[in-house]
């Protein structure tokens, strides 16, 4: 690496610094995604990508750079994972030998994109970025992607057992029963209002699936030879009348 191209480098380190110690200590409540969430966030005035199982929401930056040519690539990725266009030991933007020049310069395969340099010639107007990079800028983190989409079932026992608020859904492996609740309420506003079971025994919300004892245990079943579906957990939902009696007065 040039020592140029270090002294940008550890420049944009120090500028993202700051930012990053304030987001330490809140980095406990950022919520996980599934792959499926983040896809439908890919328009322009909607615009999420992920990298590095990071994901991030870079509406903002479309606006900022709007109608101009390093937008673009961005904006062809918008809801998909883009961590090919990065060093994941250095955690930075690739860089390469430019076969003419020898200088190291930015990878960009897919065209010029935002808070990138894009000359590739040495001059003596070259500056280096005064700002962190929108790939290193915490702001624009909106959580982290599961490591492990697993399948759920929750049933409401208040309506009958043919009445499924969720069916074979596959919810994160690191949400919290909680987190799963909130998700639920798009079935039922109210989903709150229950005791979640499982087996009989009350689950603590605050514990995932699987320090609740509900593991997931599909490669087992692949390994037996059965579908990997053959069972899916099913959390039990038991509405509490007199929370919601409270609630109402």
């Amino acid at each position: 690496m040039s020592f140029v191209s270090q002294s940008c480098l550890l420049e944009e380190k120090d500028i993202c610094r700051t930012s990053k110690d304030f987001t330490d200590d809140v980095s406990k409540a950022v919520k996980y995604f599934l792959p499926t969430e983040i896809a439908v966030h890919n328009t322009e005035i909607d615009c999420w990508i992920s990298y590095h199982d990071v994901v991030y929401d870079l509406t903002d930056l479309c606006k900022i750079w709007a109608n101009k040519r390093e937008i673009k690539p961005i904006l062809a990725y918008a809801g998909k994972d883009i961590s090919h266009w990065f060093d994941h030991e250095k955690n930075d933007i690739k860089h390469y030998i430019h076969p003419v020049t020898g200088v190291l310069v930015p990878y960009c395969p897919h065209g010029p994109i935002p808070d990138v340099t894009p000359s590739v010639v040495p001059c003596s107007t070259w500056r280096p970025l005064d700002k962190c990079p929108w790939w290193l800028d915490e702001k624009y983190k909106k959580g982290y992607l599961t490591k492990n989409a697993r399948p759920c079932r929750i049933l409401n026992v208040l309506v009958g057992v043919q009445v499924i608020i969720m069916n074979f859904v596959k919810v994160c492996e690191e949400d919290s029963i909680r987190r799963i609740q909130e998700r639920a309420l798009i079935y039922n506003e109210n989903g709150k209002s229950y005791t979640w079971k499982f087996e009989g025994k009350d689950l603590n919300i605050d514990l995932t699936l699987t320090e609740n004892g509900i593991p997931d245990e599909r490669d087992r079943f692949v390994a037996c030879g059965l579908p990997e579906d053959y069972y899916i957990p099913c959390l039990m939902c038991y509405y509490n009348e007199r929370s919601n009696n409270n609630t109402d007065e």
